[in-house]
């Protein structure tokens, strides 16, 4: 009689070794591939902001997408009083942002939520603006048309992400916020506020010999550039992610207590060195705009420039900066930075759209 022969305990060992191996081999290589699609997903995002801001120029004399009025300097020397001075002179309330349509109303930012600029230069406390608002149906409607659209969000972007999926599974051009987690849930992707005020806002100020003009010391300081300004369209960013997604290491940042998305706030773009958002630039071009570069650009622009402490690539003389230093805390939340990477590029760029975030290779 013949006998059946099953496997012996040292070849399923040999098997289950081989398969483990082969596991160990294919696992990273599916992460690297998995962090590709979603980088590559991020690319398309900002390619399709890109064109729609030229869309945008296109219908507005090659100009930058803004929400604030020219000359609303010239109705006072603080937004508020500006804004009630504009009102009274025209006899409408100064256009809001509009965040769109919903259950019959327009839902808009009032004054107590952002300050329709570019960035609030007048608040060192208030590092908001505009410039995080490309869902708003000004800018949207060169898109699809929706406050939460899944083209405003990075794949990489978890926290984001998981608290906005809720109101991005809806149709409507607006949905309001969760009674669970209220609050608007803001994209992953932002506008550079430097190029969208006059260049003249962060140029060299000959009088004070500052990198900073108060804009409401000036005429049409809040008038958005032409594109065509660009003095360096391959070295100045345009569109850029705003939180740290590419090689990150930690999301949530303890710095921010109760962050808008569940409790957590991610680190920002210039958060690490090791930190190399996806951004597009004004000549059209894409890539990974480096932190440890940006650094780097900064430091020897200051270096040629013979001003160690402020003759960079970004301006630490307006109200946002203290002096920079290797450790110090001046510019856009580099105070949460992780490692104290200390830049603003994209934020603060000297010279505004004529300027540049880095030196060419």
């Amino acid at each position: 009689m013949q006998r059946n022969r099953g496997f012996t305990i040292i070849e399923l060992l040999v098997v289950v070794s081989i398969i483990a191996l082969l596991v160990g081999i294919l696992l990273p290589a599916i992460g690297k591939a998995r962090d590709q699609a979603q980088l590559t997903r991020s690319q398309a995002n900002v390619k399709q902001l890109v064109t729609a801001d030229a869309t945008y120029g296109a219908e507005w004399n090659d100009r930058q997408c803004t929400w604030i009025n020219d000359n609303i300097a010239s109705y006072g020397n603080a937004f508020t009083p500006a804004i009630n001075a504009y009102n009274a002179a025209t006899g409408y309330p100064h256009p809001w942002a509009i965040l769109g349509y919903a259950q019959g109303v327009v839902w808009v930012f009032t004054v107590s939520e952002t300050s329709l600029l570019p960035a609030n230069f007048a608040s060192p406390t208030s590092r908001f603006g505009t410039f995080r608002l490309p869902q708003c149906r000004q800018f949207s409607q060169y898109l699809n048309g929706r406050f939460y659209d899944p083209i405003f969000y990075a794949p990489k972007d978890k926290a984001v992400l998981a608290s906005a999926e809720p109101l991005i599974d809806k149709a409507d051009e607006f949905s309001l916020p969760l009674a669970t987690d209220p609050g608007h849930k803001y994209g992953s992707y932002c506008f550079s506020p430097a190029g969208m005020v006059s260049p003249d806002v962060l140029g060299l100020n000959k009088t004070t010999d500052l990198y900073y003009t108060d804009p409401w010391t000036m005429g049409a300081s809040f008038r958005s550039p032409a594109f065509s300004q660009a003095n360096y369209p391959d070295l100045k960013t345009r569109i850029i992610e705003h939180h740290w997604l590419q090689n990150m290491k930690k999301s949530c940042n303890p710095y921010f207590v109760g962050g808008p998305y569940n409790g957590c706030q991610p680190y920002f773009f210039n958060g690490s060195f090791e930190s190399t958002p996806v951004a597009s630039f004004y000549d059209g071009h894409i890539e990974a705009a480096g932190q440890r570069r940006a650094v780097l650009d900064n430091k020897r622009v200051a270096t040629q420039n013979g001003r160690p402490n402020d003759g960079g690539l970004w301006s630490v003389n307006t109200v946002w900066a203290g002096q920079y230093a290797d450790y110090g805390t001046g510019g856009y939340y580099t105070q949460a930075c992780l490692d104290w990477s200390s830049t603003s590029y994209h934020i603060l760029t000297i010279d505004g759209i004529k300027g540049r975030d880095f030196v060419g290779q």
